[in-house]
C-alpha cells in the first residue's frame, strides 16, 4: 500500500515551524533518520509513527495519508475496468484481491479474466493465459448474474478461443469455435485460424466463403439503413458516400457476366441513392439512380439466380442458397421499399420511370 507518510512528516514539521534537527530531538533520533523519512529512504518504526501522530495532533491514518477505499462490489468493478482500459499492470494484483473478496461475482470474474488475458497475451505468459481461461470458464457458469447486454456467452466463447490462439493451439481454437458457432457467427474467425495458423486452406475456404456471403449481406443492410438515417437527419453527403461504399462492396464480389443475387442487392442501394438525391433536390441524378435500380431488378428477375457461387471468392459451398423474403421478385421488393420510405417525390419518380423508361439491361 502506497502512503504519503514522507510528505506528511515534512508538511506537519513545517506547520509547527520545526527544523529536521528539532524534530529529531523531540523524537530522540538522529537528524539523519528524519532526513531519510522525508526522502523515502527509510520508514520510521510503528512506535515512532504513533509518537509523531500524537505530537502533530493528528490520527495515524492522517499522518500516513491513508484514505479509506470503497471496496463494495460496484466500486471494485469500476476500478478493475479502469485498470483494464489503461492497461495498468497493477490491475493483475488488484484483480486477484477482488477475486478473493468476490469469488462468485460475475462482473469481478469477467473483468479479472480480461485483465489476465490482456497481459498474458502481451507478455506471452502462459500462466496468465491459463488463469484467464479458468476465469472465463467460471464466468460462463456465473453468466445468469450478468446485467450488461453487451456481454454474452457468444463473446466469452470467442475470448476463450482467442486464448487458445495466443497459446499457439490453433486446432483447439478451431474445434472450440466449431462447437459454439450459432448460425455461422464465427465463420470468419474459424477461417482465419485455419488459414493463418493451421494452414488448412481447403477447409478454411469453406468458412471464408460463408463469412464473405454474410459480410456482403451485412454491408448492404448497413449502407441502406445508414443512408436512410443520414437522409432523415439532412446529412445527404454521408448518405451518398455510404451508399457508394456499399455498391463498391457488392460490385467487388460480383462475377463478371453473371447475373446473381448481388444484382438484386444493388437495386436496393441505387434506389436509396435515388431517395438521397431526390430529398436533396438533385432530381436528374435521382432519376438516373432510379433507372439503375429498375434495370438491376429487371435483369435479376429475367434470370433469377440465388446460388452463392455467383459471387467471386466463393468456393467449397455447393448448396448455399441466398434468399429474399420481402417479395418473390426484385421489382416487387423495390416497390415495397418505396412504400416503407413513404416519400412522395420518390414514389412519383418510381411511377414515372416505370411507365416511361424502357427496361434496358445494362
Amino acid at each position: 500500500m502506497e502512503t504519503k507518510l514522507a510528505e506528511n512528516i515534512r508538511f506537519f514539521r513545517k506547520q509547527k515551524s520545526l527544523t529536521q534537527e528539532q524534530l529529531a530531538e523531540v523524537l530522540g533520533v538522529t537528524v539523519g533518520a528524519v532526513h531519510k523519512w522525508e526522502t523515502r529512504l527509510s520508514t520510521p518504526e510503528l512506535n515512532l509513527i504513533t509518537e509523531m501522530a500524537d505530537f502533530f495532533d493528528v490520527s495515524v491514518d492522517v499522518l500516513l495519508g491513508h484514505e479509506m477505499r470503497d471496496n463494495r462490489l460496484k466500486a471494485t468493478v469500476e476500478r478493475l475496468a479502469v485498470y483494464l482500459k489503461n492497461e495498468d499492470p497493477q490491475g493483475l494484483a488488484e484483480a486477484e484481491k477482488a477475486l478473493k473478496r468476490f469469488p462468485h461475482a460475475f462482473e469481478v470474474v469477467y473483468h479479472g479474466a480480461l485483465i489476465h488475458m490482456v497481459f498474458g497475451g502481451v507478455k506471452r505468459d502462459n500462466s496468465l493465459l491459463a488463469r484467464a481461461r479458468e476465469l472465463l470458464e467460471e464466468a460462463l457458469i456465473l453468466l445468469p448474474q450478468n446485467r450488461d447486454p453487451r456481454i454474452s456467452d457468444i463473446g466469452i466463447h470467442y475470448l476463450l478461443s482467442t486464448i487458445f490462439v495466443l497459446q499457439g493451439k490453433g486446432e483447439e481454437a478451431v474445434s472450440y469455435l466449431e462447437k459454439h458457432n450459432p448460425e455461422g457467427f464465427y465463420d470468419a474467425e474459424i477461417g482465419m485460424v485455419l488459414a493463418l495458423i493451421c494452414k488448412d486452406t481447403d477447409k478454411a475456404q469453406t468458412f471464408i466463403s460463408a463469412a464473405l456471403i454474410e459480410s456482403v449481406s451485412k454491408a448492404v443492410q448497413t449502407a441502406l439503413s445508414g443512408a436512410v438515417a443520414f437522409v432523415r437527419k439532412g446529412d445527404f453527403r454521408s448518405a451518398e458516400d455510404l451508399l457508394h461504399w456499399g455498391i463498391g462492396v457488392v460490385d467487388g464480389v460480383k462475377k463478371p457476366e453473371v447475373t446473381g443475387f448481388v444484382d438484386r442487392s444493388n437495386s436496393y442501394l441505387y434506389l436509396a441513392l435515388a431517395y438521397t438525391y431526390s430529398c436533396s433536390g438533385r432530381k436528374e441524378e435521382a432519376r438516373e439512380m432510379m433507372k439503375r435500380a429498375k434495370q438491376n431488378a429487371v435483369r435479376f428477375d429475367q434470370a433469377p439466380n440465388y446460388d452463392a457461387r455467383s459471387l467471386r471468392f466463393v468456393s467449397g459451398i455447393d448448396t448455399y442458397q441466398m434468399h429474399e423474403i420481402i417479395s418473390d421478385t426484385a421489382m416487387g421488393s423495390l416497390k415495397s421499399l418505396i412504400g416503407v420510405l413513404a416519400d412522395e417525390g420518390l414514389s412519383g419518380l418510381w411511377e414515372d420511370v416505370k411507365i416511361n423508361e424502357e427496361a434496358d439491361v445494362i
